[in-house]
């Protein structure tokens, strides 16, 4: 059977994860041979089991991270000053004005009552409560220490949502221009470029290769409007579906650590997000292998996710962290792993982490507060490229009517 555990070391560490055993005493065997004390197991349904229970709608249904910030932090408070649990969670859904979470809240309040545990109602409702978040909860309520395993959360989420604020505050400008420009583009050779061209239209001009794209370009988007949207739809659609495959994934993954500008703030991130939320698992009591496991699944990146599936294996057989990482210097700066092995030599990478994590997000503050004005001279050169374009398109042809009348 598989059962989620909970141990402690002779020198007072906790340790906590998932393991298959026969019963019992093979579980207090093993733990006792790498020198831990059982404390406390609970017994998991096997993946078919879970997998069938979760209703397929829940998988879909999304809550904004500043509602599940706000939870979060109101659980923990209300945990942390003596509220049962049970009663903490229908005050929330009282106080929710959003419907649809209360209703899940409600839920979740139910299974508690019925005598289940919050990690397995949270679960039901995997598009909001991942297994990072699922798991810390878990293991706080096996621990006993629930209420700093949430403020932990609360934390790990704040620096989650400060993190999301600061990429999309640094793409707002470049999205916007790029938006406008496309909008004058499409209106420039719908309605503005056609009143021009018909000026050629009756003369014997003949008509550059530039001039006789524009045109192809805008008869194309006049008459046949309904095929050129789907087109465009149907790219998008073919995109999105393209990015979720394995190969979709590994070429966006590439292009994203390869891109002049993107790779330095790609790394960056991945690297803030990996040493907190590790750190964030570490100091709930996450064992090490399952704290990557859960860290491959949470980075989107196809070449963290595999780093980090890759470091599962090698550490179950030995080898440190801190060697897996050293030799995936395309995607770890080699800060990190120094960083990790101090903190394996010290006994404190989850303080280590912490640092470290500090660290790159303030990196990626002061990079996305440099955003603008490196995207800026890009920009330009691409506005400058179409308007130049279009300008020659336009003004050959009418030097050519200007000699002809010479």
């Amino acid at each position: 059977m598989k059962v989620f555990y909970s141990a402690k070391s002779f020198s007072g560490e906790t340790k906590s994860g998932e393991m298959e055993i026969k019963d019992e005493r093979d579980l207090a065997m093993q733990l006792r041979a790498d020198g831990y004390i059982l404390t406390s197991f609970k017994e998991l349904k096997s993946n078919k089991e879970k997998t069938g229970r979760i209703k397929f709608m829940n998988r879909f249904i999304r809550i904004s991270l500043t509602d599940k910030l706000m939870f979060t932090r109101n659980l923990s408070v209300m945990v942390s000053s003596g509220l049962p649990l049970s009663k903490a969670l229908k005050n929330i859904a009282l106080q929710t004005k959003k419907k649809k979470f209360a209703s899940i809240l409600n839920k979740v309040y139910d299974e508690i009552q019925a005598g289940n545990s919050l990690a397995d109602g949270l679960k039901e409702y995997p598009g909001i409560f991942n297994d990072l978040f699922v798991n810390m909860i878990r293991v706080g309520e096996a621990s006993g220490n629930l209420d700093e395993v949430l403020d932990i959360l609360a934390i790990q989420l704040e620096k989650e949502h400060d993190l999301i604020s600061k990429i999309k505050g640094a793409l707002t400008y470049p999205a916007v221009i790029l938006v406008a420009m496309f909008g004058i583009g499409i209106i420039m050779l719908t309605y503005v470029l056609p009143k021009i061209l018909g000026v050629f239209a009756g003369m014997n001009v003949e008509l550059p290769e530039s001039t006789k794209v524009v045109i192809a370009i805008s008869d194309f988007l006049r008459f046949h409007s309904i095929l050129a949207i789907s087109l465009f739809v149907g790219v998008i659609v073919f995109l999105k579906f393209y990015f979720m495959t394995e190969s979709g994934k590994k070429t966006l993954g590439f292009l994203a650590i390869n891109t002049p500008l993107v790779s330095n703030m790609v790394i960056k991130i991945n690297c803030a997000r990996f040493a907190r939320i590790y750190s964030s698992l570490l100091k709930s009591g996450v064992s090490v292998v399952e704290s990557l496991r859960i860290i491959s699944d949470t980075l989107n990146n196809y070449y963290y996710h595999n780093a980090f599936l890759d470091g599962m294996d090698k550490v179950q057989k030995g080898i440190p962290l801190s060697d897996v990482i050293a030799k995936n210097t395309k995607i770890f700066p080699v800060l990190v792993s120094q960083m990790i092995q101090v903190g394996e030599e010290t006994g404190k990478t989850d303080m280590v982490l912490l640092k470290l994590a500090e660290f790159y997000e303030a990196e990626v503050d002061q990079l996305s507060k440099n955003m603008s004005s490196i995207i800026e001279p890009v920009l330009m050169i691409v506005i400058g490229s179409a308007v130049g374009f279009f300008a020659v398109s336009m003004l050959e042809p009418m030097y050519s009517i200007m000699n002809q009348i010479q």
